[in-house]
């Protein structure tokens, strides 16, 4: 999973403490978020698009090997 949340947060000029307490979580965890050791959780990053005004899908995307792993395990179904 790739995210876009350095790039919107930085359009907002938002500093990650900003981020984080908007949110309800850590300064770490936007800063993992951001790196990409960390994926949000589906709530957070729904509260994080709705601080940033996007759709979430605007901000948080699948790699190209995840989307091949889902229409594999679909196709099994």
């Amino acid at each position: 999973m790739t995210n876009e949340v350095h790039k919107y947060r930085k359009a907002m000029k938002m500093t990650q403490e900003d981020l984080a307490k908007a949110v309800g979580v850590t300064r770490q965890t936007i800063i993992s978020i951001e790196q990409g050791r960390y994926i949000a959780s589906l709530p957070l990053a729904l509260k994080i698009c709705k601080i940033f005004n996007v759709p979430v899908e605007e901000v948080f995307m699948l790699g190209d090997n995840e989307w091949y792993d889902y229409w594999r395990f679909k196709k099994k179904k």
